[in-house]
């Protein structure tokens, strides 16, 4: 059965991922937006044609991409929408295969396609439109990507059979971008990459990342700068001299460790150690007095014993982390690791993840009590059922803690504001507050 009404210039974009896809969807959106099409991200409508932007990472993403695309290709079956097209990590890397099991879908691009996916949407790639987007975040944040691809030899990693080697955006194009959003609106800027540290090896022949985050700091109207993605091997000890020196950067640093036992880091090909890296840490904490530092573990890589894992507790219990997520391990076809005996039974990854993350959640219940009668700054997201809802310096969007203000008679705030507050009250993963009397 056809669908009713047919509209070529109505394009529904969805989004699976990380926020390095969310940025890509992004710009997708502004190009069509451009071509003078109506686009849509993720929206509850059968809207005419569907891009499925898809993430490739780890076996539970690909598993909810798959079921994505499976889902708009039975709605295309059904004549609720005509075409389907899926992008992204996802279908770069397993084209050939998903092809041949989802013929519904109408073309398979991969994450450097663009052009061509626009072609196929009857639209015209616009190169005067670099950088621009339309965004999907409320407008006070936006997520900047400074880099694309990846030159680390990690052996979990699929990433670089999807995203290619690293490529720096010049400073200069990062800055008009900012410029632009800030104009939109835009007061904090989160950091992305696969690996920032990185930044300006292949450009400027060095890293150079705390000149990026000078010259973006110099933009009016940011206000929070918030680095992602940091590589702890050769990291940069400027960008935390930068982060001392400068209001704008925000005392945060997201650096995905990954392990601490040595045995496990050396198969990870991660080029460091646990010694190496306790004194990284010892100095961010010693440059940025009270940096809020986030990380990343994965538990149940091939060959890990009990005693690596005892060595990774150990771990997050001394260096008490802000904010700290796991993942479980998972086989990644084409990759180092691969070769490997994946010998952890899942039962097992699972109880070490869990028991790594009571770990966690007790360190952070504690973090989040010494807050409390502290006051802070905050800038307000949303407001949802009774609260506003903000985020401090210490915590960027989705992935960590919320204060919540309940509103009064008297107080008013607008999405985007930043306040101070004093916090009243804290739970392990969010805290309360009030707003601070003048």
């Amino acid at each position: 059965m056809k669908a009713k009404t047919l509209k070529a210039n109505r394009v529904n974009v969805v989004t699976l991922g990380c926020s390095k896809n969310l940025f890509d969807s992004e710009v997708l959106l502004g190009q069509l937006k451009a071509n003078g099409m109506e686009a849509f991200h993720e929206s509850s409508e059968n809207i005419e044609v569907v891009v499925v932007n898809t993430c490739g990472f780890i076996d539970k993403a690909k598993e909810e991409s798959i079921q994505t695309i499976l889902k708009y290709a039975q709605a295309k079956v059904d004549g609720q929408i005509e075409k389907v097209y899926v992008t992204g990590c996802l279908s770069e890397r397993y084209k050939d295969e998903l092809k041949a099991e989802i013929p519904e879908v109408d073309a398979w691009f991969g994450t450097r396609d663009l052009p061509r996916l626009l072609k196929t949407l009857k639209a015209n790639y616009k190169k005067e439109l670099l950088g621009e987007r339309l965004l999907t975040t409320p407008a006070h944040f936006a997520y900047l990507k400074i880099s694309e691809g990846c030159d680390r030899p990690c052996s979990f990693c699929a990433i670089p059979l999807m995203r290619g080697k690293h490529r720096s955006t010049p400073i200069e194009d990062l800055v008009k971008q900012a410029e632009s959003l800030a104009a939109q609106g835009t007061k904090e800027l989160l950091l992305i990459a696969q690996d920032s540290t990185y930044y300006g090896l292949d450009l400027y022949k060095k890293r150079n990342l705390n000149e990026l985050l000078r010259a973006l700091s110099e933009v009016d109207g940011i206000e929070w700068i918030r680095l992602h993605y940091a590589f702890p091997t050769g990291f940069p000890e400027d960008v935390l001299d930068e982060m001392a020196a400068n209001p704008k950067i925000c005392n945060y640093l997201d650096m995905p460790l990954q392990h601490a036992s040595d045995a496990m880091l050396k198969s990870m090909r991660r080029g460091t150690t646990l010694e190496r890296t306790n004194r990284l840490l010892k100095l961010c904490r010693e440059k940025v007095p009270g940096i809020a530092l986030r990380t990343t573990m994965i538990v149940g890589y091939p060959g890990e014993t009990q005693e690596d894992f005892d060595t990774l507790c150990r771990f997050v219990e001394e260096n008490r982390f802000e904010r700290l997520g796991v993942f479980t391990y998972s086989h990644e076809e084409n990759t180092h690791a691969a070769l490997l005996n994946d010998d952890v039974p899942q039962e097992v990854k699972e109880e070490r993840a869990a028991q790594l993350m009571e770990i966690q959640e007790r360190i952070s219940s504690e973090i989040q009590e010494a807050k409390i009668g502290t006051v802070q700054k905050v800038l307000i997201d949303k407001y949802e059922n009774g609260f506003f809802v903000g985020r401090t310096e210490a915590d960027s969007p989705e992935v960590d803690c919320e204060v919540l203000i309940e509103s009064g008679d008297q107080d008013y705030l607008r999405m985007g504001d930043f306040a101070q507050v004093r916090i009243t009250d804290a739970e392990a993963f969010d805290l309360f507050a009030e707003i601070c009397s003048e």
